[in-house]
């Protein structure tokens, strides 16, 4: 409980909505599901209640048994295959992609912060919203290709979902995918034409890798079928490129130990991992 302090120094007793208290130790045994715990903190005259969530999961198979039927496959088999592994997954509404984020792309060195996807920035994790000095919920697979918006599936896949500044996401808007361009404002290293964007060479290989997952993850039995071509502009359609682009990205940027931890979160999360952060040499195996 060291998140209470008395000012006078006072000794605090400790109650909670869930689980059991002992001390200031708080012992939960919660069913799978998210759960909302208040605990209260009294001096016996005053209290103040904080109120925290907990997400229980069941424990995680290691990636290589979470993968075994992919075993020996390549082309349009393993991506059948990984598409039936990694399908179903726990989804989330559009609201509660603010508090996933807040986990997933928690900074490291400021608890408080969450790290900006293109920028790099670190910003403060309550400063989630539409304005100015904001950062919001970048759609990587741009929503308009396929015209999924933020329905749940596609439009809510933290997966692929990323903190961005405001401007920055819409200056990308929905475009595709390619080398080149313009230098964007707000941006260290971001390209821009009227057709691409081109993220700094940091994250290059995150970005491939988020839609090399959601070309997998949604297929025909799904709402959407998307897929990856090597064209730009290409609009509403549930197409996104460019593939050869995103492939040597792919390879010049490789799986980062972040970007590995936020695999592990999201598992936690909504249930599935992306199998490109835990087999990179898949990708040449199936494109």
């Amino acid at each position: 409980m060291e998140y209470f302090s008395d000012p006078e120094g006072e000794s605090l007793s400790f109650s909670s909505t869930k689980g059991i208290v002992t001390g200031s130790n708080l012992t939960l045994d919660l069913p799978e599901g998210s759960h909302i715990v208040g605990v209260t903190a009294s001096d016996g005259n005053q209290s103040v209640t904080q109120s925290f969530s907990v997400t229980v999961s069941a424990e995680a198979p290691a990636p290589e048994e979470y993968y075994d039927t992919a075993d020996g496959l390549q082309g349009e088999a393993l991506k059948a295959e990984l598409h039936e592994i990694i399908d179903d997954h726990h989804q989330l509404s559009y609201s509660q992609v603010w508090d996933a984020l807040k986990t997933t792309d928690e900074d490291p060195n400021n608890l408080n912060n969450v790290l900006l996807l293109y920028s790099g920035e670190s910003r403060s994790k309550s400063l989630n919203g539409g304005n100015v000095g904001d950062w919001n919920r970048e759609h990587t697979w741009a929503k308009s290709h396929g015209s999924f918006g933020t329905a749940m599936g596609a439009g809510t896949d933290i997966h692929h979902l990323r903190p961005t500044d405001v401007q920055v996401n819409g200056l990308r808007g929905n475009l595709d995918f390619d080398y080149g361009g313009t230098a964007v404002r707000g941006c260290d290293g971001c390209l821009r034409t009227t057709t691409s964007w081109e993220p700094p060479d940091e994250v290059k290989g995150d970005v491939a890798r988020m839609l090399l997952y959601m070309a997998v993850r949604y297929e025909s039995d799904d709402a959407v079928d998307l897929e990856l071509n090597d064209q730009v502009n290409n609009g509403s359609t549930p197409f996104h490129g460019k593939i050869s682009v995103l492939l040597e990205w792919h390879e010049q940027d490789p799986v980062s130990s972040w970007e590995q931890q936020r695999n592990e979160k999201i598992e936690d999360i909504q249930g599935n991992r992306n199998p490109f952060i835990d087999h990179p040499e898949w990708a040449e195996l199936i494109w």
